[in-house]
């Protein structure tokens, strides 16, 4: 309880997303994984009356692709916030986007043998 006339201060990091996404769910990771690549599409204007984050994120998202859990650290949010406003600017057609590649495939090993010989004979 506070004494009158001090403020009450709210220092939830809840609270601060609550208000960050406008009380909305955070979508799953489906669409934009952590390792999503993204960045601002060129000759692209901010949306009227940006959110502090908003233009947070496309300051740095300007300068080239980053990574959604890139994003989320520069800013300081929790992953899902940051998700759910790259997702915004996704469907307002401001975000550019590459998925992760795909994993590696296993090689046959006896190809590796046949290249690694082929290297010793033509380098000794």
């Amino acid at each position: 309880m506070t004494a009158p006339g001090e403020e009450a201060s709210v220092s939830s990091g809840f609270v601060r997303s609550y208000v960050i996404t406008g009380g909305r769910g955070l979508p799953d990771a489906g669409e934009l994984s952590l390792v999503t690549l993204v960045t601002i599409a060129p000759d692209r204007q901010p949306p009227p009356n940006p959110s502090p984050e908003i233009r947070a994120i496309w300051e740095l998202c300007s300068g080239g692709y980053l990574s959604v859990a890139e994003v989320a650290g520069h800013l300081g949010l929790p992953v899902g916030v940051a998700r759910l406003l790259l997702q915004d600017l996704n469907q307002q057609g401001h975000l550019l986007r590459r998925t992760a590649p795909p994993p590696a495939q296993l090689v046959d090993r006896k190809i590796l043998e046949e290249v690694l010989h082929g290297l010793q004979v033509r380098f000794g």
